[in-house]
């Protein structure tokens, strides 16, 4: 049996009009990262990279979700990810725990 790759924007249950939701952002290289993957900010670069409650570069806090896949592997690569003021289906979300949950939320991002 075949599985299908997450699309883009699949975890989204509402999001603000236009594009409020949206950031354009920078994914770090030597990642390959799929849609709905929560993101964390690598305080010294400014970049994003998968979140990782255990981190010690600023990726510890949760600061967004990935809108579509992004490959990263070889190098630093454009991406998309909803920031803020948006409803998510935590199931379909990469590498979200209780506190990159409660991170989420302090940006307006629920998911339910």
């Amino acid at each position: 049996m075949a599985t299908e790759a997450a699309r883009a924007g699949d975890f989204l249950i509402a999001e603000a009009n236009g594009t409020l939701s949206r950031d354009e952002v920078t994914i770090v290289s030597g990642q390959n990262l799929a849609a709905g993957t929560v993101l964390g900010k690598i305080t010294a670069s400014g970049k994003m990279t998968a979140y990782s409650n255990v981190a010690a570069d600023g990726s510890q806090t949760a600061v967004g979700i990935l809108y579509d896949a992004v490959d990263a592997s070889a190098a630093d690569a454009p991406g998309v990810m909803i920031a803020r003021h948006a409803e998510v289906i935590s199931a379909e979300l990469v590498g979200l725990d209780a506190a990159g949950e409660t991170d989420l939320a302090a940006l307006a991002i629920i998911a339910r």
